[in-house]
């Protein structure tokens, strides 16, 4: 699944959200490539008995935002090669009312300051951010807005709604990090493409009974990547720090909301045809259905400037490999 770093010797990499759809197939990707991986967890950290060969816990706990310190310990990132933070409450888990916004807020915002902030105090005791490791931090395409046909690119300016203010602010919790001097790259995530969870989870089950029609016409733009690619984007920016701000973390071919279900359903032999009205959405999902509905033609454009290259770089090949994992599965 996996590239070859651009080092055979061994790394340490730490990533927050580890349990996620995207934290566990990258510690997987890491440890595969031959490098070891700290997982952060705001439990108690297991013995390594009970842990798998290459990975090790670490407590950390980004509520204590009072105190830094107790937070997460500097010296657990000392190191380290590269930190991926992926932390935060999923956003499509559960209706937007206003106490669940705060929770999506919160859960971005204090973790992203409690890393940030560890790695400028590792910073300052190592004389400098070369003794601090590199920092991926999560975002995600909603940056944008919904902008309906116009390309988007890492230079696009930001949109409008909850969810753009959102992304804003949990790029912007970095700030300590980068006034350091630490590299920090903002992964803006997009529809990531996955029989096991995400956005796709929910929506496979419907396609496989032949429901995956369009969603309010079907014509906004999903930004949609496989979860595959996904993690090669990642192991890519964690072996280039010199690769920092946004970066897109999507396909290199955009696309309809209804030519990904109608991909999909050809891989499945199913139709794809049954509608499912705007209205009809907003009745039962609320202001989160504006985002699900959202068109956003995002491009990953220093990703392909700096030489990435994707496996899966058109629909047909993304389908094709989402229908056989599910089917492995």
């Amino acid at each position: 699944m996996t590239d070859q770093p651009a080092s055979s010797s061994t790394r340490v990499v730490a990533i927050t959200g580890a349990s996620g759809l995207i934290g566990s197939a990258l510690s997987e990707a890491v440890r595969e490539r031959g490098d070891e991986v700290v997982h952060l967890v705001r439990r108690d950290a297991r013995p390594a008995e009970q842990l798998p060969s290459g990975v090790r816990e670490q407590t950390w706990d980004p509520g204590a935002a009072l105190d830094p310190g107790a937070a997460l310990d500097p010296g657990v990132l000392a190191g380290v090669h590269g930190v991926v933070h992926l932390a935060g409450a999923g956003i499509g888990d559960k209706r937007w009312t206003d106490e669940r916004k705060k929770v999506l807020v919160s859960s971005r915002l204090d973790g992203t300051s409690t890393i940030a902030d560890a790695l400028a105090a590792l910073a300052d005791r190592e004389g400098g951010a070369s003794g601090a490791p590199r920092l991926v931090s999560g975002s995600a395409v909603g940056y944008y807005g919904d902008r309906g046909e116009e390309v988007l690119t890492e230079s696009s300016g930001p949109g409008e709604g909850f969810l753009s203010q959102l992304c804003q602010d949990w790029e912007g919790a970095t700030g300590p990090a980068e006034q350091a001097g630490v590299p920090v790259a903002h992964v803006r995530t997009g529809i990531v493409l996955a029989p096991g969870g995400g956005a796709l989870g929910r929506l496979l089950p419907l396609v496989r009974l032949g429901l995956g029609g369009p969603l309010a016409g079907g014509d906004a733009w999903w930004p949609w990547i496989t979860l595959h690619d996904h993690v090669r984007e990642l192991l890519f920016l964690l072996d280039h720090p010199e690769i920092t701000g946004p970066v897109n973390l999507v396909g290199p071919a955009p696309a309809t909301q209804l030519q990904v279900t109608r991909a999909l359903a050809a891989e499945l032999h199913r139709p794809a045809v049954v509608p499912a009205p705007g209205f009809a959405l907003r009745i039962v999902l609320g202001e989160m259905s504006s985002e699900i509905l959202s068109s956003t033609r995002a491009l990953p454009e220093v990703l392909t400037g700096a030489g990435f290259t994707f496996d899966h770089a058109d629909l047909q090949a993304a389908a094709a490999w989402v229908v056989q994992q599910d089917q492995a599965a």
